[in-house]
């Protein structure tokens, strides 16, 4: 297989109740991340074979998530909440493949950059800061 169809993929926010119920943020175009990385840990010693540094892994980042937006205030402004919150929040991305495979994290919003060209549509783009491990299921 070539690749997947990336058309349906939605990002959706919890609403911190319990069960949590999940909606999907409104007009979507494009989702980024989580951007997963690792810092590594330097164990080189003056053993080391073959005079190569060595390395083990250390801590693991969660990333960034972004996603553009169709802007519409009022679609949209309500968002704001997430940034003025200092606590995670619950979001998910849903993609569109066979099993529907899904990625959840909890999240600290660090920016809301809307744009209002003059020649083109309102857009948006919302910044997310991964706190923790995302599980994928």
């Amino acid at each position: 297989m070539a690749g997947l169809d990336g058309f349906g993929t939605q990002f959706q926010r919890g609403d911190g109740a319990g069960p949590e119920v999940f909606t999907a943020v409104a007009d979507v175009t494009n989702v980024s991340g989580p951007g997963l990385s690792r810092e590594t840990i330097d164990v080189t010693s003056h053993g080391s074979p073959n005079a190569y540094m060595e390395f083990i892994g250390g801590l693991k980042d969660g990333g960034e998530v972004s996603i553009d937006v169709n802007y519409d205030p009022g679609n949209h402004d309500a968002l704001i909440d997430d940034f003025d919150d200092d606590a995670p929040r619950n979001y998910r991305i849903v993609f569109p493949d066979a099993d529907t495979t899904t990625w959840a994290f909890k999240a600290v919003m660090t920016g809301f950059e809307p744009e209002a060209p003059y020649d083109d549509k309102l857009a948006a783009t919302l910044t997310f800061k991964v706190s923790g491990k995302p599980t994928i299921s």
